[in-house]
């Protein structure tokens, strides 16, 4: 019974923590849903490909401020606690979605339109710097014994449950209302609606704890301090970088990216890309657990280097394939290959990078080399619109995909096969 109910106490900390992480998926997804209806508010264009270069570029810039946010804020939860931490990245990543929502559009504003709409992806982008490591670490510190894999991965989790709403949101809007209103207006509801939970988001992780691990730290660094620490430790941090590659490009090629591929590249309908988007958002949200949970079992490295290898050797292949003859059965087979991959890898993943980086910095290292993954990961969506178009070739996005395994898997060895393996074993037991 004592077991049991610790158990519902373990795994309702899980769920006040990970909030935060839902709406910063749910806003950034949403943008990939509705990036045509936002390319037309905010960067109308005679040129529909332009227009959307445009909207990907501002939706890649806000991943520029991640690296400041995880220096920065993850200094903050680094030296002044995990809870408090979490708290600050939430209200500021609300701030940002309060914008985006609500800034009127080109016709009305003009110039002022695009660039509060780029002020908002900035400070979202600042907050999303530190929040996954801030999270991360947070369910690494807290975790049992022996599940820490099984537990990190649930703040990856609760991104594909905020893809699956995002998703089902959109093919909702576009049966209520006919496509010019989706595109004049209607487009806004999910971002009103990502508005309406912030409060009860707040109220969830006001009543988190402090970890444990985190109390019993007597010495908490200074920003100057946290800053030399990276510095001397900046060949780990280079290889979280090239370890958390593949994650980055891959779930924002399966996730926010596939509704526009959909439609845009392959010319299938709206409805049937966002049906493909739920599917994978489903298959992330099974394979991630399941994955972190084996990894705490047989290890790291076996996962880590199986999965990036197999999304280095299928990636263009399978869209070639499927862009050879595109339908919504190929397409779902395609997407739910990548879904198997990404998520099996990063249920690895995530903890991984949590062992590998020194305990004194874990959150500002974590978050820093995260944050700088997925300041290269962040514009996939306007380097796959640009290789298309470069090579005429609608399967391009498997080249940059095949290259990030390739960085991923690269790293997995350096990290897991060198002499760094025994210092990675020695952080992962603090």
């Amino acid at each position: 019974m004592a077991a049991a109910a610790a158990q519902r106490s373990t795994m309702g900390t899980v769920l006040r923590v990970t909030g935060g992480n839902f709406l910063e998926m749910f806003d950034f997804f949403l943008f990939g849903i509705y990036a045509t209806q936002v390319s037309h508010a905010f960067f109308p264009s005679e040129n529909e490909t332009t227009s959307l270069l445009q909207t990907f570029m501002t939706f890649g810039a806000g991943f520029l401020m991640r690296p400041l946010g995880a220096l920065f804020l993850g200094a903050y939860i680094d030296r002044l606690g995990r809870r408090r931490g979490l708290i600050v990245t939430l209200a500021i990543m609300a701030m940002g979605t309060v914008l985006v929502a609500f800034v009127p559009g080109y016709a009305t504003i003009g110039l002022l339109a695009p660039l509060l709409v780029l002020l908002g992806r900035l400070l979202q982008g600042f907050s999303a710097g530190v929040e996954l490591g801030g999270v991360s670490v947070y369910l690494a510190e807290m975790s049992t014994p022996g599940r820490k894999g099984f537990y990190v991965s649930w703040q990856s989790a609760s991104q594909q449950v905020a893809v699956v709403v995002a998703a089902l949101l959109g093919f909702g809007i576009g049966r209520l209302f006919l496509p010019e209103t989706v595109t004049a207006w209607a487009w806004r509801i999910p971002f009103f609606i990502g508005c309406l939970i912030v409060p009860l988001l707040f109220f969830l992780r006001r009543s988190l704890e402090e970890t444990a691990a985190f109390e019993a730290r007597t010495h908490r660094p200074t920003l100057g301090e946290a800053v030399r620490s990276l510095a001397e430790n900046w060949q780990i941090v280079m290889l979280g970088v090239m370890l958390v590659l593949m994650t980055t490009v891959s779930f924002y090629l399966i996730t926010v990216y596939t509704p526009t591929f959909g439609k845009s590249v392959l010319k299938l309908s709206g409805t049937d890309s966002l049906v493909v988007a739920v599917c994978v958002g489903v298959s992330n949200f099974v394979w991630l657990p399941l994955m972190g949970a084996l990894s705490d079992r047989i290890g790291r490295f076996p996962i880590l280097a199986l999965f990036s290898l197999l999304m280095l050797v299928t990636a263009y292949p399978a869209l070639s394939w499927l862009a050879a003859a595109p339908s919504l059965a190929k397409m779902l087979e395609v997407e739910l290959w990548f879904s198997f991959l990404y998520g099996s890898y990063n249920g690895a993943m995530v903890v991984a990078l949590t062992e590998i980086v020194p305990a004194s910095v874990r959150t500002s290292g974590f978050s820093l080399a995260y944050s700088l993954a997925t300041t290269v990961g962040g514009f996939s969506l306007a380097i796959s619109t640009w290789l298309i178009r470069a090579l005429d070739d609608n399967a391009a996005p498997g080249i940059w995909l095949s290259l990030a395994a390739a960085c991923s898997l690269i790293a997995t060895f350096v990290i897991y096969r060198t002499s760094m393996a025994r210092r990675v074993s020695a952080m992962a037991a603090l």
